[in-house]
């Protein structure tokens, strides 16, 4: 699990390029996940949505794919929500 401040710009369906924040990264049954935040405003994507890629690793560079089944997607943003509960948790404990 690592913390955020950093951003990732990903091209989207249009070649246009989207500036995420990057919430958190995660494993989840084996699997690296990452949680973006929109820089700016997405069409499909509501101004407080989390989106929830898989990160996968191709010819050494990480790449991230969309998470087309929906109940292991509902099963990775409980895992995420549990995950940045924890964080706040702990960023209200210091």
């Amino acid at each position: 699990m690592e913390d955020r401040d950093m951003f990732v710009t990903l091209v989207d369906e249009n070649d246009k390029e989207v500036l995420f924040d990057l919430v958190l990264t995660f494993d989840y049954e084996g699997k690296r996940y990452a949680a973006l935040i929109p820089v700016e405003q997405v069409e499909g994507v509501a101004e407080d949505e989390v989106v929830i890629l898989e990160v996968v690793k191709e010819n050494g560079e990480e790449t991230y794919r969309s998470i087309d089944n929906e109940i292991l997607l509902d099963e990775v943003f409980n895992e995420f929500m549990e995950l940045f509960d924890e964080l706040d948790d702990d960023d209200d404990e210091e």
